[in-house]
This record gives structure tokens, sequence and C-alpha cells, in this order.
């Protein structure tokens, strides 16, 4: 799950004091993008190389250098994802084109099912132009589905254990009680600050004049009075805890209410879930024989993550101010599939089906929810994609967890238990920080269901309406990871998943030092083959060399 950057920094202000309760919207918090502005690292450090550049990046310049002289083949990646500014400068040259379509002719001249997918194909909209944006949690529309069946149920006391969703039924409802009461204790503070916030803007727009205002138009005013300084003070700081001083304080302020007025509305007694996607789609959700859903639309209304990571495996720009990607002679299909709000199990198993049967060799998955009633589907998809050659990389998510012990789904582990060959999971790494620790705070990890460590913070890529920024989370190392993977196969295309895993993980970098465990708890430090199965963070130069070991 991907949360909108304007909802965002209320839910990730509050992670710390309620994500062990509030678990109906606890992944409301996975997959989080932290904005950051640290000017003084360097804008691509994470390309750079540990010995020659002092930062410990991916080597990527080594690599190209090795690969001088050499001939590379074009190939497609696949981006499941929110969607993506198809008009940015440094990624409308590198979108995957369908060649067996026309474009605007409302025909299915490829005969795929899909009616004009030029460039990819949108799972969460309507042949009459609706997409869905906002979406609710698998929790929550567990919750509901299950609250019907155990609630003011005619079954005995035995039928109703024997039943075989009991147990979930039981986790659910228990966390939505938790979620309820914590809610109850949070919501007097925020509309105390809503109001504040509200009065303070007034008086500020008045003196600064100013129909609407930013957080750094507030900080660089200065008060005539104690009551201005101290509604300046109030907005500065409240801005700048949620990272968003740079943005309008009337969007500010709608933001938070939109916030406050979901809260109210979720521990409503008459509240029920709102079936977001079925409004719109309107497929029969329980057959996924029925896929011929959607439109064309893989832009829609916030296609921030999406552009985000399409410039990281792959943006192209030719000044000092545009992205580098990684890999360079690639198309990027984009499919939307992921919601504000947790993806739909049926959706992430057709999307992965559609990009296999285009012609993409790797998919980049950077999403993710702790709950997957569907997930047979998933699976399946995921085991076609093996049957056809294809490579799936996604994130191991962002909430400082072991998934050995507490999954992040989608995952590798199969319905017999055992582990998918070509899939390939991602945490995160940083820039050392004053103690040496360079592993992110939050990433998840697990011995067994994280591959291998990537950097993921402080990510300078592409961002809607030809802008650039700064983003952390597992959803920015795991590209990196894809645009090494592309790079490989460039050079090397005739390389299996199964190769083209093995090269990346025993490429890795394998520390020698122990590194702190993530998470806000000091328990001391670990061996990183602890964190992840390979014990290491990747390397764009490494692999391109043990790649050579593998030509057919």
């Amino acid at each position: 799950m991907i949360s909108s950057i304007l909802n965002m920094n209320f839910k990730l202000k509050f992670t710390a004091i309620f994500s062990a309760i509030l678990f109906l919207n606890f992944n409301v918090f996975s997959q989080q993008i932290k904005m950051v502005n640290t000017d003084s690292i360097p804008r691509f450090w994470y390309l750079l190389d540990l010995e020659i550049d002092g930062y410990p990046g991916i080597s990527l310049k080594k690599a190209y250098e090795l690969m001088k002289g050499k001939q590379s083949t074009s190939l497609i990646v696949a981006v499941i994802d929110v969607g993506v500014d198809t008009l940015h400068r440094d990624l409308k040259n590198i979108l995957w084109i369908n060649s067996g379509e026309i474009p605007g002719n409302g025909i299915d001249d490829d005969h795929n099912g899909y009616i004009d997918d030029n460039h990819g194909w949108n799972f969460l909209g309507n042949q009459n132009g609706r997409n869905v944006t906002k979406d609710t949690n698998e929790s929550e529309r567990i919750y509901d589905r299950l609250k019907k069946k155990f609630v003011s149920s005619e079954m005995g006391d035995k039928l109703i254990l024997a039943d075989p969703d009991y147990r979930l039924w039981m986790e659910v409802s228990k966390s939505a009680e938790a979620r309820s009461s914590a809610i109850k204790r949070l919501l007097p503070g925020l509309k105390s600050s809503l109001n504040n916030m509200s009065v303070a803007n007034e008086l500020l727009k008045q003196e600064i004049k100013k129909d609407t205002i930013t957080g750094f138009d507030v900080e660089k005013y200065s008060p005539s009075n104690n009551l201005l300084k101290y509604a300046k003070i109030g907005v500065v700081n409240k801005m700048r805890a949620s990272g968003q001083l740079g943005f309008r304080t009337d969007k500010y302020i709608a933001g938070l209410n939109e916030y406050i007025t979901s809260l109210e509305k979720e521990i409503s007694i008459e509240n029920h879930v709102i079936n977001y996607r079925g409004e719109v789609v309107c497929d029969n959700y329980q057959d996924i024989n029925d896929r011929f859903y959607g439109n064309n639309n893989i832009m829609a209304e916030n296609p921030f993550h999406g552009t985000h990571v399409s410039g990281i495996i792959g943006g192209t720009s030719n000044d000092k101010i545009g992205v580098k990607g990684i890999a360079n002679n690639i198309r990027i299909m984009n499919i939307r599939a992921v919601p504000d709000g947790d993806e739909h199990d049926k959706d992430v198993a057709l999307a992965i089906r559609y990009a296999v049967n285009n012609g993409a060799r790797i998919i980049n998955m950077s999403f993710g929810k702790r709950l997957s009633p569907e997930k047979i589907w998933v699976d399946d998809a995921i085991e076609y994609a093996e049957s056809k050659g294809v490579l799936i990389i996604n994130a191991a998510g962002n909430d400082h967890t072991d998934i050995d012990e507490e999954p992040n789904y989608p995952n590798k582990i199969r319905k017999n238990g055992k582990f998918a060959s070509n899939m390939l999971t991602v945490a995160a790494s940083k820039i050392p920080d004053e103690n040496g620790d360079y592993i992110y705070d939050n990433t998840n990890y697990g011995q067994k269901n994280v591959d291998v460590f990537a950097p993921g913070m402080d990510i300078y890529s592409s961002a809607p309406g030809n802008t650039y920024v700064k983003a952390t989370g597992t959803s920015m190392a795991a590209p990196i990871v894809t645009g090494i993977a592309a790079l490989i196969l460039e050079y090397y295309p005739n390389l299996t998943p199964l190769q083209l895993k093995d090269i990346i993980l025993k490429s890795s970098v394998k520390p020698m030092e122990l590194v702190k465990s993530p998470g806000p708890y000091n328990i001391g430090k670990v061996r990183l083959s602890e964190l992840c199965l390979s014990g290491g963070i990747v390397n764009a130069y490494e692999a391109m060399r043990l790649a050579e070991s593998y030509r057919q």
C-alpha cells in the first residue's frame, strides 16, 4: 500500500505512538515515502563508489566502464504502481510503446483484451474514464466481510470455532477495537490543532498580504506582535514536523481536516467499509477470469510514486537537473494497480500476467500489505511469470519488522511452502550516520524472506510536472535493484531469472562489521547476514563482473 502525499505526513507523525495498535490502518505506514531535504549529500550518492567517492553506492560508473565497446540489447521493464507521469521529460522517451495498437482508435488492435493499451494498463478504472484513487486497507475489507458472518450469527459456538475464518476474524476484530479506542483519544488533539491552524492561517494571510501562503512564506515573515509571533511558531512547527513546510497552508489544513473526517467516519456506529474499487471497476471480483476491465489512463490523478520509481530505473536526462536512471536501454511498461490504500490481490495478479504477456523481462513491485486473502491468485501469477522467464523484484516494506515472522505481501512463499525462484525482495540501506549505522531504520528485514539490501534513503528521482525530489524507503531500494537487473540483461539477455537473481545476490558487497538492527528499539548490533539471505548490499560493478562468467 502506498499513501498519498497529501495525507501521508499526518499519519506518519503518529506512527511511533500508535503503530502497535492501529492495525486496521497499519499499512498506511507500510511502503511510506519520507520527503527529505539534505542538500549536503551528493544528489546521486547511491550511484557512487565507496572507494573512489566515499559513498556506499552501487558503483554505476565503474559498471559502465566495464561494458565499454560492448553492444546492449533493449528490453522491457514493467512497473506495477500507482501510475506514471507520461509527460515527464525524463520518462516520455523511455515509455514502452505497444506496437500492436493504433493509439486512440478505440479498438483492441492486438486482440489482447485491452483497448488502446499504448503504454500499459490501468486496472483501477473503467471504460467511462473514472479511476479509483482512494481505497480501504485489506484489514478493513476483511473486518467488514467477516462482521456479517460472525456478529449476531445464528451459528452455534462449535460451528463458529470450527469455521476456517474464525481465527482471522478474532485477529482483525480485536485490532479494530484497539484502533477505535486509540482514535477516540487522538481526535480531540487533532481537532484543537486544526482550529489553531485555521485561525493562525487567516491572521498570517492578512499580515503577509497574500491570498495563499506557504510554510516558507510564514517562516520568512517577521511578526509585529506576540499574537502573530505565536501564530507563526505554531504554523511553522507543525508544517515542518510533518515535512510539508514548502506546501500551501490551506492545503495542509484541508489535508488535516480530511484526515480527521476519515477517522470520525471510521469509528461511526453506522460506518460500513466503502467499496471504492467495486463502485468504479464493476467487475466480478471473485472471478479471476473476469480480467478485461480498466482503462488505458496510466497517469490517473496522483502518479508521484510510479514516476519516482520509473526515474530511478531508467530516467534519461541531458542536463544537470534531471534524473540519472540506472539502465540506459530499456522501455518501461507502466501498469496501474495500486490505489491510495491497500492494493487488491486480483489487480496485482492480473497486472503481473499483463506484464508477462506483453513482453516484460523484469517487473518492479514497490508496494505491500500485511494481509492477502486471495494470495493464491498472486502466487499463480508469480509462478506464471517464472515459467516465462520473468524476474519479479519487490520492496520489503517499511515497518521495521522481521517479515520471516510477520509476512509482508506479496512474498515469495508459495502455497506449497516453497520459495519462488524468480522473486527477489529488497530492504533499504542508507549513508552511514555519525554512529556508522548504514541500515535504514524503518526497513523490514528477514534472514529468509529478504534477499538483499540496496540504497533507499535520500534517493533523487523524477516527480510529476517535470520536477524532481528525494524520497526514502524500500520503495526506492527495489527499483535500484531493478535497474541493476535490467542493466545486466541488456548485455547478457539469455540469462534466466534464477541466474540473474543469483548474480545480484552473490555479487552483493558483504560488510564485515556489525550493523544496527532496524527499528526504534536498541537491541544491539547484528551481522547483515542475520537481516537478509545474501548478507550484502547490491553493487552494479560487481554484478556485471560476475555476469560475464554466466554468459551463455
